[in-house]
């Protein structure tokens, strides 16, 4: 590339290639949305939306701030001039008033191409953030995860049904199975049976419990455990699921991305208590797992 080669031209190159490099990655979000998936569909379009908006801010500013370097240079070469001529000026009065103004003209666009610049490289930098993203979104493990699951479920005529993640998600979860069937209960009250189940059977759960740094958990260890699933959002998992299925003598199966589903209390399945269906994501959120409750397709 020759040293003498226009900006103007080079940026407008750069902002084609920008733009084709964005299409081929609109036509990859296109095409990983699985047919008939409208709610996968309606998030890619606002994604692709996002994307073109962002590239058609970012490359303004990029032309707004080489519009505003020419300024500058374009001042600087007049201030050179007058440099260069101040020998044979007239007027030094005359001389320093243009100096003056031009440097007030110089210090004023130095000042918007700052505020510019600043905005460019905070642009620069949610763009790479949002394409990073997408790479992940597309081939990270949380996308394949939800896929296979989402294709397990609508083997069985079923699709997710989205609980919040605050804690409460397997409880809120099978709140809603419940429900569905005409039962009725509350996060309070699972967490205080569950509580109560595993204190009661507690050669049953205790040795499958330890710290994190490996150590089985004491029986005090086992106390504040039972406490904090009674009184707290403290997040449950399979062994909370086999107490529930005990409590409300009803089977539980969690689908999940690998394997057949998991079936926990198969000795209480009977036509008058259904079987409680949830969905297991291990990597469904950055603090971990996560349950779904269900509903028909």
């Amino acid at each position: 590339m020759s040293d003498t080669e226009d900006p103007e031209e080079l940026l407008s190159r750069k902002h084609k290639r920008e733009r084709k490099e964005l299409q081929a990655h609109i036509q990859k979000l296109k095409h990983s949305v699985p047919k008939g998936d409208k709610k996968k569909k309606k998030e890619v379009t606002e994604q692709i939306a996002n994307l073109e908006r962002d590239l058609d801010e970012r490359q303004e500013a990029e032309s707004q701030e080489l519009k505003t370097t020419v300024e500058v240079s374009n001042v600087a070469e007049r201030l050179e001039a007058l440099d260069t001529t101040d020998a044979e000026t007239t007027s030094d009065n005359t001389t320093g008033s243009a100096c003056a103004a031009i440097g007030q003209e110089e210090k004023k666009l130095s000042k918007a191409q700052k505020r510019r610049n600043k905005k460019l490289v905070k642009d620069r930098e949610r763009e790479e953030e949002i394409k990073q993203q997408d790479i992940k979104n597309l081939s990270g493990a949380r996308h394949i995860e939800l896929q296979k699951v989402k294709e397990a479920l609508k083997r069985q005529n079923l699709q997710i049904f989205e609980i919040k993640s605050d804690g409460n998600c397997l409880y809120n979860a099978v709140n809603h199975q419940l429900a569905k069937n005409g039962r009725s209960s509350s996060n309070e009250a699972l967490r205080d049976q569950v509580s109560k189940y595993m204190k009661e059977y507690r050669d049953e759960f205790l040795p499958f419990l330890t710290k994190d740094n490996g150590d089985m958990f004491t029986e005090d260890d086992f106390e504040k455990y039972c406490h904090d699933t009674a009184h707290t959002t403290a997040w449950g998992g399979q062994l909370e699921v086999r107490a529930l299925s005990q409590t409300l003598k009803q089977p539980i199966r969690v689908v999940q991305s690998e394997g057949p589903p998991v079936v926990v209390g198969e000795e209480f399945g009977n036509d008058d208590q259904p079987c409680i269906v949830l969905c297991y994501l291990r990597h469904a959120f950055g603090l971990g797992e996560h349950y779904n409750s269900v509903e028909d397709l």
